[in-house]
Protein backbone atom coordinates (compact mmCIF):
# COMPACT_ATOMS: atom_id res chain seq x y z
CA UNK A 1 0.00 0.00 0.00
CA UNK A 2 2.68 2.85 -0.45
CA UNK A 3 1.92 3.20 -4.98
CA UNK A 4 -0.84 5.54 -3.68
CA UNK A 5 -1.26 8.28 -0.76
CA UNK A 6 -4.60 7.08 0.05
CA UNK A 7 -6.55 3.77 -1.55
CA UNK A 8 -9.96 3.71 -1.98
CA UNK A 9 -11.94 0.56 -0.17
CA UNK A 10 -15.69 0.48 -1.22
CA UNK A 11 -17.61 -1.39 0.92
CA UNK A 12 -21.10 -0.78 -0.79
CA UNK A 13 -21.45 -4.61 -1.43
CA UNK A 14 -21.37 -5.52 2.37
CA UNK A 15 -21.80 -2.55 4.95
CA UNK A 16 -23.92 -0.77 2.40
CA UNK A 17 -26.59 -3.45 2.17
CA UNK A 18 -26.90 -3.60 6.07
CA UNK A 19 -28.52 -0.42 5.35
CA UNK A 20 -32.39 -0.36 5.90
CA UNK A 21 -33.83 -0.29 2.09
CA UNK A 22 -30.92 -1.38 0.01
CA UNK A 23 -31.14 -4.67 -0.85
CA UNK A 24 -29.01 -5.96 -3.83
CA UNK A 25 -29.25 -8.97 -5.55
CA UNK A 26 -26.49 -11.34 -6.32
CA UNK A 27 -26.36 -10.01 -9.80
CA UNK A 28 -27.01 -6.42 -9.06
CA UNK A 29 -23.87 -7.03 -6.43
CA UNK A 30 -21.87 -8.25 -9.78
CA UNK A 31 -22.94 -5.03 -11.72
CA UNK A 32 -21.82 -2.90 -9.17
CA UNK A 33 -18.42 -4.79 -8.83
CA UNK A 34 -17.76 -4.20 -12.50
CA UNK A 35 -18.84 -0.24 -12.15
CA UNK A 36 -17.02 0.38 -8.98
CA UNK A 37 -13.86 -1.14 -10.68
CA UNK A 38 -14.53 1.04 -13.74
CA UNK A 39 -15.12 4.21 -11.80
CA UNK A 40 -11.24 3.48 -10.36
CA UNK A 41 -11.35 2.34 -6.77
CA UNK A 42 -9.29 0.08 -5.20
CA UNK A 43 -10.73 -2.27 -3.42
CA UNK A 44 -14.04 -4.11 -3.43
CA UNK A 45 -15.56 -6.13 0.10
CA UNK A 46 -18.02 -8.03 -1.84
CA UNK A 47 -19.28 -9.26 1.12
CA UNK A 48 -19.05 -12.04 3.77
CA UNK A 49 -18.23 -16.05 2.23
CA UNK A 50 -20.72 -18.19 3.75
CA UNK A 51 -23.12 -15.97 5.58
CA UNK A 52 -26.21 -16.36 3.30
CA UNK A 53 -26.81 -18.14 -0.38
CA UNK A 54 -26.44 -14.56 -2.08
CA UNK A 55 -22.63 -14.01 -1.20
CA UNK A 56 -21.80 -17.63 -1.76
CA UNK A 57 -23.13 -16.92 -5.50
CA UNK A 58 -21.70 -13.07 -5.60
CA UNK A 59 -18.13 -15.18 -4.74
CA UNK A 60 -18.70 -17.95 -7.09
CA UNK A 61 -19.52 -15.71 -10.27
CA UNK A 62 -16.68 -12.73 -9.17
CA UNK A 63 -13.81 -14.76 -10.31
CA UNK A 64 -14.94 -14.41 -14.03
CA UNK A 65 -15.42 -10.87 -14.05
CA UNK A 66 -12.13 -9.65 -14.95
CA UNK A 67 -11.79 -6.82 -12.83
CA UNK A 68 -8.98 -4.19 -14.58
CA UNK A 69 -7.81 -2.04 -11.62
CA UNK A 70 -9.62 -3.10 -8.10
CA UNK A 71 -8.83 -5.47 -5.78
CA UNK A 72 -11.60 -8.09 -4.48
CA UNK A 73 -11.95 -8.54 -1.08
CA UNK A 74 -13.81 -11.18 1.17
CA UNK A 75 -14.78 -10.09 4.82
CA UNK A 76 -14.92 -12.17 8.22
CA UNK A 77 -13.87 -11.99 11.66
CA UNK A 78 -11.03 -14.04 13.70
CA UNK A 79 -11.16 -16.98 14.37
CA UNK A 80 -13.50 -18.08 17.25
CA UNK A 81 -12.13 -18.47 20.79
CA UNK A 82 -10.96 -21.28 22.54
CA UNK A 83 -10.44 -23.41 18.70
CA UNK A 84 -7.06 -23.40 16.43
CA UNK A 85 -7.62 -20.96 13.30
CA UNK A 86 -6.67 -24.09 11.10
CA UNK A 87 -9.95 -25.23 12.36
CA UNK A 88 -12.38 -22.63 12.05
CA UNK A 89 -14.84 -23.37 9.29
CA UNK A 90 -15.50 -19.50 8.52
CA UNK A 91 -11.69 -18.60 8.25
CA UNK A 92 -11.85 -21.67 5.65
CA UNK A 93 -14.30 -20.11 4.17
CA UNK A 94 -12.40 -16.92 3.31
CA UNK A 95 -9.81 -18.47 2.26
CA UNK A 96 -12.19 -20.77 0.02
CA UNK A 97 -13.96 -17.47 -1.80
CA UNK A 98 -10.08 -17.68 -3.32
CA UNK A 99 -10.14 -13.43 -3.49
CA UNK A 100 -6.39 -11.66 -3.66
CA UNK A 101 -7.85 -9.65 0.09
CA UNK A 102 -9.39 -10.69 3.06
CA UNK A 103 -10.76 -8.40 5.52
CA UNK A 104 -11.09 -9.28 9.29
CA UNK A 105 -12.48 -7.86 12.05
CA UNK A 106 -11.64 -8.08 15.91
CA UNK A 107 -12.40 -6.36 19.03
CA UNK A 108 -9.88 -3.66 20.33
CA UNK A 109 -12.57 -2.47 23.20
CA UNK A 110 -12.02 -4.60 26.29
CA UNK A 111 -15.83 -3.77 27.16
CA UNK A 112 -16.30 -5.81 23.86
CA UNK A 113 -13.83 -8.53 24.73
CA UNK A 114 -14.91 -9.38 27.80
CA UNK A 115 -18.53 -8.28 27.36
CA UNK A 116 -19.48 -9.95 24.47
CA UNK A 117 -17.32 -12.26 23.16
CA UNK A 118 -16.88 -13.52 26.66
CA UNK A 119 -13.35 -14.34 26.34
CA UNK A 120 -9.70 -12.92 28.40
CA UNK A 121 -8.29 -9.96 27.00
CA UNK A 122 -5.06 -12.13 26.01
CA UNK A 123 -7.01 -14.60 24.02
CA UNK A 124 -8.67 -11.90 21.80
CA UNK A 125 -4.85 -10.60 20.91
CA UNK A 126 -4.08 -14.32 20.15
CA UNK A 127 -7.13 -14.71 18.25
CA UNK A 128 -5.92 -11.21 16.30
CA UNK A 129 -2.65 -12.29 15.48
CA UNK A 130 -2.97 -15.90 14.62
CA UNK A 131 -5.83 -15.40 11.82
CA UNK A 132 -3.94 -12.43 10.23
CA UNK A 133 -0.60 -14.68 10.23
CA UNK A 134 -2.59 -17.85 8.95
CA UNK A 135 -4.38 -15.73 6.04
CA UNK A 136 -0.63 -13.78 4.83
CA UNK A 137 0.54 -17.50 5.08
CA UNK A 138 -1.92 -18.70 2.47
CA UNK A 139 -0.94 -15.63 0.12
CA UNK A 140 -3.57 -13.02 1.05
CA UNK A 141 -3.41 -9.24 1.40
CA UNK A 142 -4.76 -8.82 4.88
CA UNK A 143 -6.60 -6.04 5.81
CA UNK A 144 -7.90 -5.37 9.27
CA UNK A 145 -10.48 -4.06 10.64
CA UNK A 146 -10.07 -2.60 14.31
CA UNK A 147 -13.72 -2.70 15.06
CA UNK A 148 -15.11 0.11 17.70
CA UNK A 149 -10.84 1.13 17.66
CA UNK A 150 -11.71 5.17 18.78
CA UNK A 151 -14.28 4.41 21.77
CA UNK A 152 -12.16 1.27 22.71
CA UNK A 153 -9.06 3.88 22.80
CA UNK A 154 -11.08 6.23 25.06
CA UNK A 155 -11.87 3.48 27.69
CA UNK A 156 -8.28 1.65 27.29
CA UNK A 157 -5.15 3.22 24.78
CA UNK A 158 -3.39 0.75 26.05
CA UNK A 159 -5.32 -2.54 25.17
CA UNK A 160 -6.60 -0.76 21.80
CA UNK A 161 -3.55 -0.13 20.58
CA UNK A 162 -2.07 -3.69 21.50
CA UNK A 163 -5.04 -4.93 19.59
CA UNK A 164 -3.50 -3.57 16.75
CA UNK A 165 0.07 -4.34 17.62
CA UNK A 166 -1.02 -7.64 17.23
CA UNK A 167 -2.58 -7.55 13.75
CA UNK A 168 0.37 -5.57 12.53
CA UNK A 169 2.78 -8.71 14.43
CA UNK A 170 0.30 -11.31 11.97
CA UNK A 171 1.52 -9.04 9.04
CA UNK A 172 -1.36 -6.94 8.24
CA UNK A 173 -1.21 -5.01 5.21
CA UNK A 174 -3.11 -2.03 6.19
CA UNK A 175 -4.68 -1.41 10.23
CA UNK A 176 -8.76 0.18 10.05
CA UNK A 177 -9.35 2.31 12.58
CA UNK A 178 -13.35 2.28 13.07
CA UNK A 179 -15.64 4.62 14.37
CA UNK A 180 -18.13 1.70 14.51
CA UNK A 181 -20.92 3.64 16.79
CA UNK A 182 -20.38 6.83 14.83
CA UNK A 183 -19.77 9.12 17.90
CA UNK A 184 -16.16 10.06 17.95
CA UNK A 185 -15.43 14.03 16.61
CA UNK A 186 -12.59 14.99 14.29
CA UNK A 187 -10.58 16.49 16.96
CA UNK A 188 -10.59 12.91 18.56
CA UNK A 189 -9.64 11.21 15.27
CA UNK A 190 -6.85 13.27 14.81
CA UNK A 191 -5.74 12.96 18.09
CA UNK A 192 -6.05 9.48 18.18
CA UNK A 193 -4.70 8.61 14.52
CA UNK A 194 -2.13 10.59 15.72
CA UNK A 195 -1.35 7.99 18.63
CA UNK A 196 -1.61 5.09 16.35
CA UNK A 197 1.05 6.65 13.84
CA UNK A 198 3.43 7.35 17.19
CA UNK A 199 2.83 3.34 18.07
CA UNK A 200 2.45 1.61 14.80
CA UNK A 201 5.02 3.77 12.11
CA UNK A 202 5.88 1.46 9.26
CA UNK A 203 1.97 -0.41 9.66
CA UNK A 204 -0.16 1.77 6.92
CA UNK A 205 -3.54 2.82 8.19
CA UNK A 206 -6.89 3.50 6.90
CA UNK A 207 -9.80 5.15 8.35
CA UNK A 208 -14.24 3.34 8.57
CA UNK A 209 -16.35 5.92 9.55
CA UNK A 210 -19.97 6.16 10.74
CA UNK A 211 -22.35 8.89 10.19
CA UNK A 212 -24.52 8.69 13.59
CA UNK A 213 -23.41 12.66 14.59
CA UNK A 214 -23.53 13.28 10.38
CA UNK A 215 -19.31 13.55 10.71
CA UNK A 216 -18.35 10.33 9.21
CA UNK A 217 -17.10 12.71 5.80
CA UNK A 218 -15.31 14.87 8.27
CA UNK A 219 -13.53 12.72 10.65
CA UNK A 220 -12.43 9.99 7.34
CA UNK A 221 -10.75 13.41 6.31
CA UNK A 222 -9.11 14.67 9.64
CA UNK A 223 -7.50 10.60 9.20
CA UNK A 224 -6.26 11.21 6.21
CA UNK A 225 -4.96 14.51 7.32
CA UNK A 226 -2.97 12.69 10.27
CA UNK A 227 -1.42 9.95 7.77
CA UNK A 228 -4.47 7.54 6.91
CA UNK A 229 -3.65 5.90 3.44
CA UNK A 230 -7.18 4.21 2.98
CA UNK A 231 -10.70 5.65 3.40
CA UNK A 232 -13.62 2.88 3.65
CA UNK A 233 -16.93 3.92 2.62
CA UNK A 234 -19.95 3.33 0.42
CA UNK A 235 -21.72 4.76 -2.80
CA UNK A 236 -24.16 7.33 -1.57
CA UNK A 237 -23.23 6.55 1.90
CA UNK A 238 -25.56 3.67 2.59
CA UNK A 239 -25.08 1.62 5.82
CA UNK A 240 -26.29 0.58 8.95
CA UNK A 241 -28.85 3.25 11.06
CA UNK A 242 -27.33 6.62 9.76
CA UNK A 243 -25.11 5.14 7.15
CA UNK A 244 -21.14 4.92 6.39
CA UNK A 245 -18.80 7.40 5.06
CA UNK A 246 -20.28 8.82 1.36
CA UNK A 247 -17.31 8.50 -1.02
CA UNK A 248 -19.19 10.37 -3.16
CA UNK A 249 -18.26 13.39 -1.17
CA UNK A 250 -15.03 12.10 0.11
CA UNK A 251 -13.56 11.50 -3.13
CA UNK A 252 -14.24 14.91 -4.65
CA UNK A 253 -12.80 16.57 -1.47
CA UNK A 254 -9.82 14.42 -1.53
CA UNK A 255 -9.36 14.98 -5.48
CA UNK A 256 -10.23 18.51 -5.55
CA UNK A 257 -9.63 19.89 -2.08
CA UNK A 258 -6.78 18.26 -1.08
CA UNK A 259 -4.82 17.48 -4.21
CA UNK A 260 -5.06 13.89 -3.64
CA UNK A 261 -5.70 11.92 -6.60
CA UNK A 262 -7.29 8.73 -5.87
CA UNK A 263 -9.47 7.87 -9.13
CA UNK A 264 -8.50 8.30 -12.52
CA UNK A 265 -11.71 9.74 -14.02
CA UNK A 266 -13.90 11.63 -11.40
CA UNK A 267 -16.23 13.24 -13.91
CA UNK A 268 -17.82 9.63 -13.96
CA UNK A 269 -18.63 10.28 -10.31
CA UNK A 270 -22.50 11.35 -10.63
CA UNK A 271 -23.45 8.50 -13.14
CA UNK A 272 -21.69 6.29 -10.52
CA UNK A 273 -24.25 7.07 -7.73
CA UNK A 274 -27.29 7.61 -9.94
CA UNK A 275 -26.56 3.85 -11.07
CA UNK A 276 -26.17 2.34 -7.58
CA UNK A 277 -29.39 4.12 -6.40
CA UNK A 278 -31.07 2.51 -9.85
CA UNK A 279 -30.12 -0.73 -9.44
CA UNK A 280 -30.68 -0.70 -5.37
CA UNK A 281 -34.15 0.48 -6.65
CA UNK A 282 -33.87 3.96 -4.28
CA UNK A 283 -34.70 7.41 -5.34
CA UNK A 284 -31.69 9.44 -6.11
CA UNK A 285 -30.95 12.26 -3.24
CA UNK A 286 -31.59 15.80 -4.31
CA UNK A 287 -29.60 18.02 -1.58
CA UNK A 288 -26.41 15.65 -2.24
CA UNK A 289 -23.18 17.73 -2.19
CA UNK A 290 -21.28 17.38 -5.83
CA UNK A 291 -23.74 14.83 -7.47
CA UNK A 292 -27.02 16.01 -6.29
CA UNK A 293 -29.81 17.71 -8.58
CA UNK A 294 -29.49 20.77 -6.25
CA UNK A 295 -26.18 20.71 -5.89
CA UNK A 296 -25.63 23.43 -8.06
CA UNK A 297 -28.92 24.74 -8.55
CA UNK A 298 -29.15 29.06 -8.01
CA UNK A 299 -32.84 30.02 -7.20
CA UNK A 300 -32.50 33.49 -5.94
CA UNK A 301 -32.02 36.72 -8.90
CA UNK A 302 -29.10 38.33 -7.50
CA UNK A 303 -27.20 34.66 -7.38
CA UNK A 304 -27.71 34.22 -11.00
CA UNK A 305 -26.85 37.45 -11.99
CA UNK A 306 -23.49 36.67 -10.16
CA UNK A 307 -23.17 33.19 -12.11
CA UNK A 308 -23.79 34.45 -15.62
CA UNK A 309 -20.60 36.74 -15.14
CA UNK A 310 -18.94 34.31 -13.30
CA UNK A 311 -19.49 30.71 -12.08
CA UNK A 312 -17.13 30.68 -9.46
CA UNK A 313 -18.69 33.23 -7.72
CA UNK A 314 -21.60 30.81 -6.09
CA UNK A 315 -19.43 27.73 -7.30
CA UNK A 316 -16.84 25.86 -5.25
CA UNK A 317 -16.02 23.99 -8.11
CA UNK A 318 -16.72 23.16 -11.72
CA UNK A 319 -19.77 21.10 -11.79
CA UNK A 320 -18.51 18.93 -14.84
CA UNK A 321 -15.90 17.61 -12.73
CA UNK A 322 -17.69 15.54 -11.17
CA UNK A 323 -20.32 15.24 -13.94
CA UNK A 324 -22.62 17.40 -12.56
CA UNK A 325 -23.99 20.71 -14.54
CA UNK A 326 -25.47 24.05 -13.12
CA UNK A 327 -28.65 24.52 -12.97
CA UNK A 328 -30.76 27.88 -12.93
CA UNK A 329 -34.05 27.28 -11.04
CA UNK A 330 -36.98 29.78 -12.24
CA UNK A 331 -39.53 31.10 -9.47
CA UNK A 332 -41.09 34.00 -7.62
CA UNK A 333 -37.51 34.92 -6.22
CA UNK A 334 -36.36 35.01 -10.00
CA UNK A 335 -34.71 37.70 -11.97
CA UNK A 336 -34.37 38.29 -15.62
CA UNK A 337 -30.93 36.73 -15.43
CA UNK A 338 -32.97 33.30 -14.42
CA UNK A 339 -35.01 34.04 -17.43
CA UNK A 340 -32.58 34.65 -19.60
CA UNK A 341 -30.34 31.43 -18.79
CA UNK A 342 -33.00 29.29 -18.74
CA UNK A 343 -33.97 30.54 -22.51
CA UNK A 344 -30.40 30.19 -23.49
CA UNK A 345 -30.34 26.48 -21.92
CA UNK A 346 -33.67 25.59 -24.16
CA UNK A 347 -31.79 27.35 -27.30
CA UNK A 348 -33.98 30.33 -27.11
CA UNK A 349 -32.15 33.79 -27.48
CA UNK A 350 -34.59 36.46 -25.66
CA UNK A 351 -33.07 40.14 -24.92
CA UNK A 352 -32.45 41.56 -21.61
CA UNK A 353 -35.20 43.80 -20.81
CA UNK A 354 -37.39 43.37 -23.55
CA UNK A 355 -41.21 42.57 -22.95
CA UNK A 356 -41.20 39.19 -23.59
CA UNK A 357 -38.63 38.48 -20.55
CA UNK A 358 -40.58 40.87 -18.53
CA UNK A 359 -44.19 39.44 -19.23
CA UNK A 360 -42.38 35.54 -18.69
CA UNK A 361 -40.96 36.68 -15.19
CA UNK A 362 -44.18 38.17 -14.35
CA UNK A 363 -46.05 35.23 -15.86
CA UNK A 364 -43.88 32.67 -13.43
CA UNK A 365 -44.45 34.77 -10.18
CA UNK A 366 -48.02 35.22 -10.90
CA UNK A 367 -48.50 31.38 -11.30
CA UNK A 368 -46.19 30.47 -8.21
CA UNK A 369 -48.52 32.55 -6.21
CA UNK A 370 -51.32 30.58 -7.43
CA UNK A 371 -49.09 27.49 -6.27
CA UNK A 372 -47.30 26.00 -9.16
CA UNK A 373 -43.57 25.16 -9.00
CA UNK A 374 -41.43 25.15 -11.78
CA UNK A 375 -38.16 23.50 -9.95
CA UNK A 376 -39.04 19.49 -10.72
CA UNK A 377 -41.33 21.15 -13.91
CA UNK A 378 -39.01 22.41 -16.33
CA UNK A 379 -41.31 21.45 -19.42
CA UNK A 380 -43.51 23.86 -18.14
CA UNK A 381 -41.80 26.23 -17.82
CA UNK A 382 -40.16 25.74 -21.00
CA UNK A 383 -44.04 25.87 -22.16
CA UNK A 384 -44.01 28.98 -20.59
CA UNK A 385 -41.17 30.75 -22.43
CA UNK A 386 -42.01 29.38 -25.71
CA UNK A 387 -45.88 30.37 -25.59
CA UNK A 388 -44.45 34.31 -25.42
CA UNK A 389 -42.70 33.83 -28.80
CA UNK A 390 -44.70 34.23 -32.53
CA UNK A 391 -43.44 30.66 -33.39
CA UNK A 392 -45.06 29.01 -30.75
CA UNK A 393 -48.62 27.20 -32.39
CA UNK A 394 -51.22 25.64 -30.06
CA UNK A 395 -51.30 21.75 -31.27
CA UNK A 396 -54.76 21.48 -30.50
CA UNK A 397 -57.74 23.37 -28.99
CA UNK A 398 -60.37 21.28 -25.94
CA UNK A 399 -63.41 21.41 -26.80
CA UNK A 400 -64.44 19.80 -23.14
CA UNK A 401 -63.58 16.35 -20.92
CA UNK A 402 -65.88 14.63 -18.83
CA UNK A 403 -64.78 11.89 -16.15
CA UNK A 404 -66.85 8.99 -14.17
CA UNK A 405 -66.28 6.61 -11.83
CA UNK A 406 -68.86 3.63 -11.11
CA UNK A 407 -68.16 1.52 -7.99
CA UNK A 408 -70.99 -1.53 -8.29
CA UNK A 409 -72.06 -3.63 -5.47
CA UNK A 410 -72.35 -7.20 -7.03
CA UNK A 411 -68.74 -8.17 -7.72
CA UNK A 412 -68.20 -6.34 -10.48
CA UNK A 413 -65.10 -4.25 -10.97
CA UNK A 414 -65.11 -0.73 -10.61
CA UNK A 415 -64.77 1.32 -14.10
CA UNK A 416 -63.04 4.67 -14.45
CA UNK A 417 -64.11 6.03 -17.72
CA UNK A 418 -62.88 9.51 -19.84
CA UNK A 419 -64.18 11.26 -22.51
CA UNK A 420 -62.29 13.56 -24.34
CA UNK A 421 -63.33 15.78 -27.01
CA UNK A 422 -60.66 18.24 -29.13
CA UNK A 423 -60.08 19.99 -32.53
CA UNK A 424 -56.45 19.42 -34.06
CA UNK A 425 -56.66 22.65 -37.45
CA UNK A 426 -60.53 22.68 -36.89
CA UNK A 427 -60.94 18.73 -37.74
CA UNK A 428 -63.09 17.51 -34.76
CA UNK A 429 -62.24 14.39 -32.56
CA UNK A 430 -64.23 12.70 -29.55
CA UNK A 431 -62.77 9.48 -28.14
CA UNK A 432 -63.43 7.64 -25.06
CA UNK A 433 -61.41 5.29 -22.55
CA UNK A 434 -61.41 3.29 -19.52
CA UNK A 435 -58.16 3.30 -17.23
CA UNK A 436 -57.05 2.17 -14.02
CA UNK A 437 -58.10 5.30 -12.41
CA UNK A 438 -59.39 8.71 -13.79
CA UNK A 439 -56.53 9.98 -14.14
CA UNK A 440 -55.21 7.26 -16.45
CA UNK A 441 -58.74 7.02 -18.45
CA UNK A 442 -58.14 10.63 -18.72
CA UNK A 443 -54.24 10.12 -20.23
CA UNK A 444 -56.08 7.13 -22.55
CA UNK A 445 -58.47 9.44 -24.00
CA UNK A 446 -56.41 12.24 -24.92
CA UNK A 447 -53.50 10.28 -26.46
CA UNK A 448 -56.60 8.32 -28.19
CA UNK A 449 -57.92 11.62 -29.56
CA UNK A 450 -54.58 12.84 -31.29
CA UNK A 451 -53.15 10.04 -32.44
CA UNK A 452 -54.75 10.20 -35.74
CA UNK A 453 -52.96 13.66 -36.53
CA UNK A 454 -49.54 13.23 -34.15
CA UNK A 455 -49.15 9.51 -34.44
CA UNK A 456 -45.32 10.15 -33.16
CA UNK A 457 -46.72 10.56 -29.44
CA UNK A 458 -47.24 6.80 -29.30
CA UNK A 459 -43.85 7.01 -28.08
CA UNK A 460 -44.89 9.07 -24.77
CA UNK A 461 -44.41 7.66 -21.61
CA UNK A 462 -45.73 8.91 -18.34
CA UNK A 463 -42.89 7.65 -15.28
CA UNK A 464 -43.89 9.34 -12.61
CA UNK A 465 -47.20 11.15 -11.13
CA UNK A 466 -47.05 13.05 -7.74
CA UNK A 467 -49.90 14.89 -5.90
CA UNK A 468 -49.07 17.25 -3.19
CA UNK A 469 -51.78 19.12 -1.16
CA UNK A 470 -50.83 23.02 -1.06
CA UNK A 471 -53.31 24.20 1.73
CA UNK A 472 -54.88 21.23 3.86
CA UNK A 473 -56.19 23.52 6.08
CA UNK A 474 -59.33 23.65 3.27
CA UNK A 475 -59.39 19.75 3.85
CA UNK A 476 -61.03 18.13 0.72
CA UNK A 477 -61.28 21.37 -1.50
CA UNK A 478 -57.98 21.83 -0.42
CA UNK A 479 -55.92 23.38 -4.05
CA UNK A 480 -53.40 20.78 -5.62
CA UNK A 481 -50.54 20.63 -7.35
CA UNK A 482 -49.77 18.03 -9.50
CA UNK A 483 -46.43 16.77 -11.25
CA UNK A 484 -46.37 14.76 -14.40
CA UNK A 485 -43.08 13.41 -15.60
CA UNK A 486 -43.04 12.16 -19.16
CA UNK A 487 -40.37 10.66 -21.58
CA UNK A 488 -40.04 9.44 -24.84
CA UNK A 489 -37.37 6.88 -24.48
CA UNK A 490 -34.42 9.30 -24.40
CA UNK A 491 -35.42 13.13 -22.70
CA UNK A 492 -37.68 12.81 -20.21
CA UNK A 493 -39.48 16.45 -18.88
CA UNK A 494 -41.42 17.55 -15.73
CA UNK A 495 -44.68 19.64 -15.98
CA UNK A 496 -47.09 20.71 -13.67
CA UNK A 497 -51.21 21.41 -12.51
CA UNK A 498 -52.50 23.48 -10.43
CA UNK A 499 -56.40 23.49 -9.16
CA UNK A 500 -58.25 23.06 -6.41
CA UNK A 501 -59.84 19.79 -8.72
CA UNK A 502 -57.52 17.53 -8.44
CA UNK A 503 -58.26 16.04 -12.08
CA UNK A 504 -58.01 19.68 -13.32
CA UNK A 505 -54.99 20.08 -12.09
CA UNK A 506 -53.57 16.19 -13.69
CA UNK A 507 -55.06 17.67 -17.25
CA UNK A 508 -53.11 20.93 -17.18
CA UNK A 509 -50.13 18.82 -16.49
CA UNK A 510 -51.19 16.15 -18.66
CA UNK A 511 -51.69 18.67 -21.73
CA UNK A 512 -48.33 20.38 -21.24
CA UNK A 513 -46.08 17.15 -21.34
CA UNK A 514 -48.19 16.21 -24.80
CA UNK A 515 -47.67 19.90 -26.07
CA UNK A 516 -44.94 20.50 -24.98
CA UNK A 517 -43.43 16.66 -26.90
CA UNK A 518 -45.01 18.48 -30.11
CA UNK A 519 -43.25 21.16 -29.70
CA UNK A 520 -39.74 20.36 -29.41
CA UNK A 521 -40.81 17.43 -32.47
CA UNK A 522 -42.05 20.82 -34.97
Amino acid sequence: MTAKPVFIYDTTLRDGTQGEGFQLSGLDKLRIAKRLDEFGVDYIEGGWPGSNPKDVEFFREAKSLNLKHAKLAAFGSTRRAGIAVEEDPQVALLLDAETPVVTIFGKSWDLQVTEILRTTLDENLAMIRETVAHLVKNGREVVYDAEHFFDGYKDSPDYALSSLQAAADGGAACLVLCDTNGGTLPSEVMEICAAVKARLPQTPFGIHTHNDCELAVANAIAAVGSGANQVQGTINGYGERTGNCNLTSVIPILQLKMGIRVVPQLEKLRDLSYFVDDVSNNPHFARAPFIGRTAFAHKGGMHVNAVQKLARSYEHIVPASVGNSQNILVSELSGQSNILIKAEQLGITLEKGSPQVNTILKRVKELENEGYSFEAAGGSLELLIRRELQSYAKPFDLTEYHTSFRQYRDGHPPVCEATVKLAVDGKAELTVAEGHGVVNALDLALRKALLPFYPEIIGVSLVDYKVRILDGHDATAAKTRVLIVSTDGEKTWGTVGVSDNIIEASWLALVDGIDLFLQRRN
